[in-house]
């Protein structure tokens, strides 16, 4: 039996595995929960880390003053550092766009073994804990990019009280407007999804941990006793690790896809795509040679071997190989499809993602490329250590 031949019938089982055992992650239908309004409307911080966002914060600032929420709500906007007058814009927004109130606060440069972004948020949720006579019952943690339907917050409440959890996440609709974001955009929420199945993630009593940092709603309550975000302050990915904090508490956690929250952040080139992809993509893979080389190895027996085989089959007269490798490919694209209809892209589309997958493997081998030559983790002029060397 030849090399190909076997890689191909391996790729097919793994395909058949990820399609039928691995929690039907390529589903779009995780949305939030069945939920009705509370007896009485909790009081939240909508807590905003920022740095260097002045060219998108017009356009999503105004959509949190504009939240129509019954309860006692405010917004807490922190300036992490910021060359751009993001400080300066966010009090002018608000002068324009009354609702919400708005404060401001800019905390400095982080301390020594904090990610900006952490040293931002712990600023904010300790002003918006001390600076009010009552502590907020929840904590509204967005980032600056994500703009928000008018009752982004209100259904975001309904379906924690109704369901009692603790942590309540939305994967926000990202923008798919150039041709590098149609191509690769998309595929960016599926293999994240395929990794963190939303379905396992929102198990009671599951071991998977995961949640899209745009846009979690916190409950006060258990963040204190998971000790957050002091017990993650060295995390590039916050998000999991804020998850994985949260459930190692005995918190509930849910996610899911959003319909109310969208980011408005283009990134109309590739390189702006490759930037997103690999300041982190080494960090997930905790910064290990070993498992930098697993993850390249998976990625061409899983997304690579299946166009191989089926090319290399047919132009070679070889049909075991070709319906191996053709068999695969099509659960790919089919697993595929519904997240392109998610974000109304023709189905077209779905045989390409050999390609994205190329890139996605080319990204993370830049990570690990970047990362031991002293770029790694790098973002918007911050270079973060791995957390042992911090």
């Amino acid at each position: 039996m030849g090399l190909l031949l076997i890689a191909a019938y391996a790729s097919l089982a793994a395909w058949l595995w990820l399609t039928l055992a691995q929690g039907m992650f390529w589903r779009t239908d995780v949305r939030l929960p069945p939920r009705t309004a509370p007896a009485r409307w909790p009081s939240v911080a909508i807590v905003v880390p920022a740095r260097d966002e002045a060219e998108v914060l017009p356009r999503s600032l105004p959509s949190l003053l504009a939240q129509d929420y019954p309860g006692a709500a405010e917004v807490v906007l922190v300036d992490d550092g910021s060359t751009d007058d993001t400080a300066a814009l966010a009090r002018k927004l608000a002068a324009e766009h009354p609702g919400l109130p708005l404060t401001v606060v800019s905390p400095g440069e982080p301390a020594p073994g904090w990610t900006g972004k952490l040293w931002a948020l712990r600023h904010g949720i300790d002003h918006a804990r001390t600076c009010r006579a009552a502590e907020p019952e929840y904590l509204l943690l967005t980032d600056a990019d994500i703009a928000h339907a008018p009752d982004s917050l209100r259904e975001l409440v309904c379906a924690a009280t109704s369901a009692r959890l603790d942590l309540v996440s939305q994967m926000a609709r990202l923008r798919v407007a150039s041709g590098w974001e149609r191509l690769v955009v998309p595929a960016f929420v599926y293999f994240f999804a395929q990794l963190y199945p939303f379905r396992r993630i929102n198990r009671p009593g599951g071991r998977t941990a995961a949640a899209a940092g745009g846009c979690v709603l916190l409950r006060t309550e258990v963040a204190v006793r998971a000790g957050v975000p002091d017990s993650i302050r060295q995390a590039v990915i916050d998000d999991v690790s804020l998850a994985r904090a949260v459930r190692a508490s005995g918190g509930r956690i849910w996610l899911g896809l959003a319909e109310r929250a969208e980011s408005v952040r283009p990134y109309p080139a590739l390189g702006d795509l490759w930037r997103m992809v690999s300041r982190s993509a080494y960090a997930q893979l905790r910064h290990r040679p070993l498992l930098l080389a697993g993850t390249v190895a998976g990625l061409v027996l899983v997304y690579l071997v299946p166009p191989i085989a089926f090319v290399a089959g047919l132009a070679g007269g070889r049909s075991a190989v070709a319906w191996a490798g053709g068999l695969a490919w099509l659960l790919m694209a089919g697993t595929y499809l519904p997240m392109l209809r998610h974000y109304g892209q023709p189905a077209v589309l779905a045989p390409s993602l050999p390609f994205t997958a190329l890139l996605y493997l080319l990204m993370t081998v830049d990570s690990a490329v970047q990362h031991h030559r002293g770029r790694g983790a790098a973002w918007k002029g911050r270079t973060y250590a791995r957390p042992g060397d911090a």
